[in-house]
């Protein structure tokens, strides 16, 4: 997440003094820099940069970035390379650009909080939260900065796509237009570190271990040191060696306080809810431009549930959805045309930047333009590599379609007929299933788009597919896993994929870089810790060898299964160290001894009475 935010903020460090090529001079000519510390309500003060036009012919614009991750470069000599990103199309349409350093990071006073909880009644002025301090900062920037034309908006990626939506709810007249892109929405249920209440343990030790977890002991303009070094050229046996959570704990050190937080709130209590920005977006004012990837390997749950939960609790908001094929952050770099072997056929950041990003911004705070070929929802298709545009998302005309396993390792649209019918493996702790092929120093956001044939020879996972399509099938809309399992244990995870088989003799072309004929291309992963099955706030084990159910929803998908090709489901119950392994007994996982991991056999049914399928919104 520091890495991405680090580009897609505007923050490339580049001396003015090294300015080498016209447009970053053009940049230094017609651009002033100016610092300040903007005073919040409560009294502490904000760092905030502002890249300010000299051309005073028109009124400007204001479009503010609030992050944790430093709006470098410090000093008003020192610009930002903006001009090596799209950002350039706004410094030529003359906005004021603002970047600012939240409460309590680097040069910003106060505390900070990860991921803020958002106080619904404020009854002082110490009542703050993140939409106070955006209130604040943009009631600063209307009354003291001169030349601007009353409007402002905001956006941000990945944590700053957080501070993006609590922004909206600020409500602040002059904020006219928002974008949160890929915004950190809730660390529980979804994103960053955690899915449906499975740890994201690789993820979640890398990120506050490297420095963004580690305290700030005065104001700063540097990155905090690492609370740990752990540079391993194979992280999945450094994770595996490492072992059970409360040696990841010790390695943390007593610092890193949100990773002892986690650590003390396993389930999903109160702690957590308050932490869930869903719950603060309602009587949004300003037009919303939700932004997401299909392919985020940290944020995709984001922007899906923040478009889902603006659309229930302001039914007449102005809030349109973007989905593309992206990874983190792909939509703002200058190549979005492939994601690992998955090719899109065109530039899709390009296209998203210059037809809707831009056009969004331009029409709310410079009048500029119109937005009639915007829908409310514009979804990029994988599989047939077209942009289309929905009135609403999951468009209506998707209906749900049960696919079901059978015997014989195959995939039906019937109901299965046989009689006390299961597949089976047996799931070690010992041995995890990785979640990617070969060996890699962190987490590889291609796995997303990854080949399984690497986990399908493996005999802790099940494999179901269809025969060779007849006809090509469209999806558009969540997934559902609804599996009928029994352990031998007394906890279990449960990892299903949705896979699309290429062709033995498929060729995108004659220069392929990887040999794409009989490619087991995931479309969509996601895993159920097995103790949530029936309530993420009370925990249940399972009764060694008794049947039930484990139904759970994956985040969506746009993608078209070509005529030729297959569907293929793949079940397991590791997915290492992406996911933290389940000691698969029931046990407070983050205080688990090594002692209690235990091997576990798992039985999917699929018979008549107890079936298991996915249900897939299949669009005519």
């Amino acid at each position: 997440m520091k890495r991405i935010c680090h580009v897609l903020l505007f923050l490339l460090p580049a001396a003015v003094a090294t300015a080498q090529n016209a447009d970053s001079v053009w940049f230094v000519n017609n651009y002033i820099k100016k610092e300040y510390s903007i005073p919040m309500r409560d009294g502490v003060h904000l760092f905030t940069s502002l890249y300010i036009p000299k051309d005073s012919l028109e009124k400007r614009p204001i479009l503010l970035t609030r992050t944790p991750f430093s709006c470098s470069p410090y000093g008003e000599t020192q610009f930002a390379g903006l001009w090596n990103t799209y950002i350039k199309a706004y410094l030529k349409e003359n906005y004021i650009l603002v970047t600012q350093d939240v409460r309590g990071k680097f040069m910003s006073e106060g505390t900070f909080v990860n991921v803020r909880p958002f106080i619904k009644e404020k009854r002082s002025v110490n009542d703050i939260d993140e939409s106070t301090d955006a209130f604040d900062t943009i009631d600063w920037l209307i009354r003291n900065i001169p030349g601007n034309n009353g409007k402002v908006g905001v956006t941000g990626i990945s944590y700053n796509g957080f501070y993006a939506s609590q922004a909206a709810v600020s409500n602040h007249p002059a904020l006219v237009a928002v974008s949160p892109q890929a915004p950190v929405t809730d660390w529980f249920m979804g994103d960053d570190f955690h899915r449906n209440g499975a740890f994201a343990l690789i993820d979640a030790f890398g990120f506050f271990t490297r420095g963004f977890g580690s305290p700030r002991r005065a104001l700063t303009s540097e990155w905090p040191q690492a609370a740990f070094s752990h540079s391993a050229p194979d992280s999945y046996r450094f994770h595996l060696q490492t072992g059970a959570l409360p040696n990841f704990t010790k390695l943390t050190g007593d610092s890193i306080g949100f990773w002892n937080d986690m650590m003390k709130h396993p389930n999903y209590d109160d702690w957590w809810k308050a932490r869930d920005a869903r719950r603060s977006l309602y009587n949004i004012k300003a037009a919303v431009l939700v932004v997401g990837g299909f392919y985020d390997a940290e944020d995709c749950f984001g922007p899906l549930n923040t478009y889902k939960a603006i659309e229930k609790q302001n039914p007449s908001a102005d809030n349109r959805l973007v989905m593309g094929p992206w990874y983190h952050g792909q939509w703002a770099r200058n190549d979005g045309t492939a994601l690992g072997n998955l090719r899109f056929g065109s530039n899709t950041s390009e296209w998203f930047v210059n037809n809707i990003e831009i056009p969004f911004f331009n029409f709310h705070l410079k009048n500029k333009g119109s937005l009639e070929k915007i829908s409310e929802a514009s979804v990029f298709f994988t599989g047939e590599n077209q942009w289309k545009q929905f009135n609403q998302w999951p468009p209506r005309q998707a209906t749900n379609k049960a696919l079901y396993l059978n015997e014989e390792n195959k995939l039906s649209w019937r109901r299965p007929s046989a009689k006390n019918s299961y597949s089976s493996y047996l799931s070690d702790p010992a041995k995890p299933v990785p979640y990617i092929e070969g060996t890699h120093d962190r987490r590889i956001r291609e796995y997303m788009t990854g080949d399984q044939r690497f986990a399908a020879s493996r005999t802790d996972v099940l494999v179901f597919q269809t025969e060779a399509l007849e006809e090509d099938i469209t999806l558009a809309g969540p997934l559902i896993a609804d599996l009928s399992v029994s352990i031998s244990t007394t906890d279990a995870d449960f990892v299903v994929k949705l896979i699309d088989v290429f062709p033995d003799d498929f060729k995108y072309g004659a220069k392929d870089p990887y040999p794409m004929g009989g490619y087991q291309l995931l479309v969509r992963g996601d895993v159920m810790r097995g103790r949530f099955r029936n309530s993420f706030e009370k925990p249940e084990p399972f009764i060694p060898g008794r049947i039930a159910k484990v139904k759970y929803t994956m985040p969506d998908i746009a993608h078209r299964f070509q005529k030729g090709h297959r569907i293929m489901v793949q079940i397991q119950s590791s997915w290492f160290p992406l996911i933290d392994r389940n000691p698969q007994e029931f046990t407070n996982i983050y205080h688990a001894r090594e002692d209690q991991f235990k091997k576990s056999t798992i039985r999917i049914y699929h018979d008549q009475v107890h079936s298991s399928n996915i249900i897939l919104p299949v669009l005519p």
